[in-house]
């Protein structure tokens, strides 16, 4: 269980961060809207992501060995 949640925190951790980066992006070039959704929303649900994987960091260093 300790594995599963160190690598399900990277991968969360690594989307999140690609997808604010990407949200970033689009938004320095002038858009407001990408896929339907506004960038800010993007951005919250890139947040909400790094977040979950910082949660189940902190779930695996409290896990007893």
């Amino acid at each position: 269980m300790n594995e599963a949640l160190l690598w399900l925190g990277r991968l969360l951790g690594f989307i999140g961060a690609i997808v604010c980066a990407s949200a970033f992006g689009i938004r320095f070039a002038g858009h407001y809207v990408f896929g339907g959704f506004e960038i800010g929303t993007l951005f919250l649900g890139g947040t909400a992501t790094m977040v979950a994987g910082c949660l189940c960091l902190l779930l695996r260093m409290d896990a007893p060995r």
